[in-house]
């Protein structure tokens, strides 16, 4: 019985490492790029957060130089995303008895255009977008700024990843 279940652990294990095929248990689907290219996402939203483009542009570089084997490159990479931040909105959500905001949403869109000079069937032009709640008595600076980044962006290049090379 032990030797059975040995044995069918490991056809288990066989069969799910050859059907994952070029996928990485950390990564996605690069194919057979090498070279990644990720431009500096501009602010153009109406509302403009000085340190949001750099912010953004800085921790989708590092989730797919983290995620994937792919090196990033400044020109000409096998896979090229560029876009730009084009909302950056607070809207109230709840409100009070009287008639005041008990809480706040930030909302950040960006588009983003994702090309794949090996595969052409997998390019886009996409916008992705993510909020964080927040109380309305609160000012949304410093740490709770912060927290709101850490937040919004982890999500919106999580998306860009599984949307580009995370298709399993």
């Amino acid at each position: 019985m032990k030797k059975a279940l040995q044995i069918l652990f490991f056809s288990f294990i066989t069969i799910t490492l050859v059907s994952c095929g070029v996928y990485s248990f950390t990564g996605g689907d690069v194919g057979n790029a090498k070279t990644i290219q990720i431009d500096f996402f501009p602010n153009q939203a109406p509302i403009i957060e000085p340190a949001l483009g750099q912010r953004f542009t800085q921790d989708l570089q590092d989730l797919f130089t983290r995620q994937t084997n792919l090196t990033l490159v400044s020109a000409n990479g096998d896979l090229h995303f560029d876009g730009e931040i084009v909302d950056y909105r607070i809207t109230p959500m709840s409100a009070q008895a009287n008639q005041t905001a008990a809480q706040n949403r930030l909302t950040i869109v960006v588009n983003t255009r994702y090309n794949n000079s090996l595969d052409e069937k997998k390019n886009f032009e996409k916008q992705f977008s993510f909020y964080f709640d927040f109380d309305a008595a609160a000012q949304l600076t410093g740490s709770q700024l912060d927290a709101a980044f850490d937040e919004i962006i982890e999500r919106i290049t999580q998306d860009i990843f599984n949307a580009s090379v995370g298709k399993w």
